[in-house]
């Protein structure tokens, strides 16, 4: 026999529910009344005078427009500063899944402005390994072999220690190198010995003295550990040419300041300029001291080109003194993983395309090409990137943003802000908790793997074995609707030494004004 519990009625039960309702009710108007009657004594926000409590709305709508863009409106091939498309392929390789398309492509291939890559009637087998690069020159005895593709620099403090830690398993694993960023070589970079870059920029982090000045002693103590390979000199960014940056004080952590070698709670000022040279010369002879402390490494700089003429200053003194870098990075202004004020991100530097054929062709008409290696970073995501670089000068390639979204950066573009969905940008514990290192490292090397091996099977649908074989002719540019113009028409191409003896008109003036012993330009010669 079932057990009967008793049923308990409280008395006026749908009266009281009546009374609850009635209440939160009440509270919920005084509330509103309240927060209409502070909209409307507020100076802060004319709308929320003009509109209390409904124009609270207009805030709300505004803060998640980003993502309404994002995913919603832009289109797949359309999107900035990466498009859908992009971004999937990335997240697709980095994956290990396959990123083909069907249906054929979404692109206007008519427009002016679309670029294609020339394949060969007669296209080769692809070899057996991906081409690498040697970079070092006469005076480098420890000479490195670089990939096609490569982390460019981002520093710990911009990215979280689990991101350091992704992408340099990545590279560990991958056979590729990591560039530290300006930031200097934190532990997080050394945990899993993949092949370091180390990037010196003008506050000389992790090599300065207390002052802020360039520190020997302690720069070749570290630049001759195994794990870096190269060393480069960072005279601008892409994000942000011409300035320096500010480390607020309440930033500097004792794992920050340690790192960097700065005073823990004290701001951190990045000077604009370097210290320890004022002239093209002095930066060549700097360049040679970063080489002989470091051990014989490869030493360059990385730039991101501004005045043409005061590149060719940089380039008048390698003729004159003989001393040349084992490399050269071009940043182009397109690129940057730092955040700058929006002025700068817009409209200060060359872009990527510009930059680096000034520097290639600048370094074959004065005889210096084959003798230094050129980087180019900005923007570089797929296969098809690194084969346009190569085709326009560079001999490898970096990239930052596109290896971020391989660790899982999904664009959220607030890197700054300290909010960082992903736990990439960003030094909140609990958001740096989400990234998985033994997951995103392996997520890194497939998508570098997948990329350079898509970069080697265009080159060889190209009849090309590698980048040496590369030509202006093979990438071409629609000029209009109707013309197709290859590289080799569009642009000038210096003839090795040609600025040596009889510079082409429009170099002439250039190479002219340009001086080995100062950057300083006279008004009006500078391009």
């Amino acid at each position: 026999m079932k057990r009967q519990f008793p049923i308990v009625r409280i008395a006026g039960g749908d009266s009281t529910g009546k009374q609850v309702a009635g209440l939160a009710a009440a509270a919920s108007a005084l509330g509103l009344g309240a927060l209409a009657a502070w909209d409307l004594v507020q100076k802060k926000h004319s709308i929320l005078r003009n509109y209390p409590v409904a124009g609270h709305a207009r805030f709300m709508l505004e803060s998640i427009r980003p993502e309404i863009q994002q995913y919603f409106i832009e289109r797949n091939w359309d999107g900035r500063p990466f498009n859908r498309d992009t971004r999937t392929t990335i997240y697709e390789r980095s994956k290990g899944t396959h990123s083909e398309h069907a249906f054929g492509t979404e692109h206007d291939v008519e427009r002016p402005g679309y670029e294609a890559l020339m394949h060969s009637n007669r296209p080769i087998a692809n070899p057996p390994r991906p081409p690498r690069v040697r970079i070092g020159g006469e005076e480098c005895t420890q000479p490195y072999d670089i990939s096609l593709l490569n982390v460019s620099a981002m520093s710990f403090g911009s990215l979280s220690n689990n991101a350091v830690r992704a992408l340099n398993k990545g590279a560990a694993m991958g056979g590729f190198a990591h560039d530290t960023g300006e930031g200097s070589i934190s532990p997080y970079h050394r945990e899993h010995g993949g092949d370091l870059i180390w990037e010196l920029g003008t506050a000389y982090f992790g090599a300065r003295t207390p002052d802020g000045a360039f520190d020997p002693e302690v720069f070749a103590e570290k630049s001759q550990d195994p794990q870096v390979k190269m060393v480069s000199l960072k005279l601008s960014q892409g994000a942000k040419p011409g300035i320096g940056g500010v480390l607020p004080g309440t930033k500097v952590t004792e794992e920050i300041a340690e790192i960097r070698g700065i005073p823990v709670g004290k701001t951190c000022i990045s000077p604009p300029g370097h210290s320890v040279f004022s002239t093209p010369v002095e930066l060549l002879q700097f360049i040679r001291r970063m080489r002989e402390l470091s051990g014989g490494k490869p030493a360059g700089f990385k730039l991101c080109v501004g005045s043409r003429t005061e590149f060719l200053s940089i380039v008048k003194a390698m003729v004159e003194t003989e001393i040349l870098p084992d490399f050269i990075i071009v940043d182009g202004s397109e690129g940057g993983t730092g955040a700058a004020p929006l002025e700068f991100e817009d409209n200060v530097g060359l872009p990527l395309t510009q930059g680096l054929m000034i520097v290639h062709n600048a370094l074959v008409g004065a005889g210096l090409r084959k003798k230094i290696k050129v980087g180019a970073s900005g923007k570089i995501a797929t296969g098809t990137d690194i084969v346009k670089r190569l085709i326009q000068g560079a001999d490898f390639t970096n990239s930052a943003r596109a290896m971020m979204m391989a660790v899982g950066c999904i664009q959220a573009q607030v890197c700054h802000t300290g909010k960082c969905p992903v736990g990439v940008a960003t030094q909140n514990p609990r958001r740096v908790r989400a990234l998985d290192v033994p997951d995103k490292s392996e997520r890194v090397k497939n998508y570098h793997h997948a990329v350079v091996a898509e970069a080697t099977r265009l080159m060889a649908s190209m009849g090309a074995s590698g980048p040496e074989e590369l030509e202006p002719t093979m990438l071409r540019r629609n000029i209009s609707e109707s013309d197709s113009w290859s590289y080799a028409r569009i642009y000038d191409w210096l003839k090795p030494g040609e600025l040596l003896g009889n510079p082409p008109e429009e170099w002439a003036a250039d190479w002219e004004t340009a001086r080995a012993d100062s950057f300083t330009i006279p008004r009006g010669h500078s391009r």
